[in-house]
């Protein structure tokens, strides 16, 4: 068949949605420099492809800028059509960044970590998803019988994401009804974002090839257990070396460590609108489900919100390489950039603010009762995706990490996104999402 190539300049939007337009690639030199147009109102459109009211309208215009650095071409070698995307940056016209342009927020929150004394960031999103319609629902749990069902897929998707210069690192069955989990090595700066999108897509292309259909979506079914996105950290001083263990502490957080991680829990009830964010997620975080329920810091606990992970080195300069901690209150409907900026700006804000060390917990806190969990200073993470907004557009001091007025078009196109579900029931509102992510 005739076929001139194509490529898909593309943003990972609010609505934690992959957009953007193809080109041709032989005029990739001139889109680099010019890019491609785009229209502000489609900050608006959600998850569903309804648009919540846009103070926008129909005036304006952008341009989405490809980015070389971020150029992905895969081809599966099954006679198929070769894959080709570029992520890129949303600017106005005169090439300053838009304020709804989640790449250059996550960049902003970057410089702010940077200037806390050269600060880097190095991290790796952990994904999990399902297969839909995959029939029987057999016991296999982390076995080879369900690795092996879906060997063609993982190996694909490894070879895939290898081509597209991510790492693979593993690919394996989890342990819900036909949930596997797949995960990559770590990138510095916003990479690591970019390499998150690359990897969800790429996910859903392999799967496609493969004769098949997956979902990213935060929960199936009420009852089971859910998708989560799990995002390892680690930060590196401004010559690159390792400034997140001290062998002294009892946990091994060094005091840059501490205050980051200090600053991630005194507001993480008014980020996690923007790390789960779908209207489903929240049936996830809740207690026992190894998800996230309240603002603690878990040693080794896969109940934490954030837990410190574990090294396999007695060597401590090994050690301070290995050493990292995991952000657990996320999901697939967060844009990868939109939720590392907001975890980045509340990690800055606890290093300017100098905050102690945080209390490390090593227990179910779901047995205390609220008057315990308030006298300790933990607090229960939002139960809603409207009690979640609230908390978030309230906090002042989260809302002014972002740029002016976004906070306002973010809850507007949540609750858009709410509104479109309307009465329906949990099953249903799990199922729409099912389709979209």
């Amino acid at each position: 068949m005739i076929s001139i190539p194509l490529v898909f300049a593309a943003t990972s939007d609010i609505a934690g949605r992959t957009r953007g337009k193809a080109f041709p690639v032989s005029e990739l030199d001139k889109r680099l420099k010019r890019g491609i147009g785009w229209t502000p109102t489609n900050v608006m459109i959600t998850c569903f492809d309804a648009i919540a009211p846009s103070p926008f309208g129909s005036l304006g215009d952008l341009l989405l800028i490809p980015d070389p650095e971020a150029r992905v071409e895969v081809d599966f070698a099954d006679g198929g059509p070769v894959e080709r995307l570029m992520l890129g940056d949303i600017t106005d016209l005169d090439g300053r960044p838009w304020d709804c342009c989640t790449r250059s927020i996550l960049k902003a929150a970057l410089e702010r970590l940077r200037s806390c004394g050269g600060i880097q960031l190095v991290s790796a999103f952990e994904h999990e998803f399902q297969i839909l319609d995959a029939g029987e629902v057999l016991p296999d749990a982390y076995s080879l019988r369900g690795f092996t069902q879906r060997r063609q897929l993982g190996e694909a998707l490894m070879s895939a994401l290898d081509q597209a210069g991510l790492t693979p690192d593993t690919f394996m069955k989890e342990f819900g009804p036909n949930q596997y989990e797949v995960t990559n090595g770590p990138a510095q700066g916003h990479r690591s974002a970019d390499q998150a999108v690359i990897l969800r897509e790429l996910t859903r292309i392999a799967a496609q090839r493969c004769g098949e259909q997956v979902t990213f979506a935060p929960i199936l079914d009420p009852i089971s257990v859910g998708n989560g996105v799990h995002i390892h950290m680690s930060l590196l001083d401004e010559n690159g070396s390792p400034v997140t263990y001290d062998e002294n502490d009892p946990f091994g957080m060094s005091s840059i460590t501490a205050s980051f991680i200090a600053g991630v829990l005194k507001y993480l009830d008014s980020i996690v609108a923007l790390t789960a964010p779908s209207d489903i997620s929240y049936l996830r975080l809740t207690p026992n489900r190894w998800s996230a329920a309240y603002n603690n810091l878990g040693f080794r606990d896969r109940e934490a919100s954030v837990r410190i992970c574990p090294t396999s080195s007695a060597d401590p300069e090994k050690i301070a390489k290995q050493y990292n901690f995991e952000y657990r209150a996320a999901d697939s409907a967060a844009s990868p950039h939109l939720a590392l900026a907001s975890i980045l700006h509340a990690g800055a804000q606890g290093i300017e603010d100098g905050l102690p060390a945080p209390q490390v917990t090593q227990e179910n806190l779901s047995v205390l009762s609220e008057a315990q969990l308030s006298d300790r200073g933990y607090t229960r993470l939002p139960q809603s995706l409207e009690q979640a907004l609230q908390r978030f557009e309230q906090n002042e001091v989260v809302t002014r990490w972002f740029p002016a007025g976004f906070a306002s078009i973010y809850a507007a196109h949540k609750r858009a996104e709410i509104a479109h579900l309307g009465d329906r029931v949990v099953k249903e509102r799990c199922s729409a999402y099912s389709k979209v992510y």
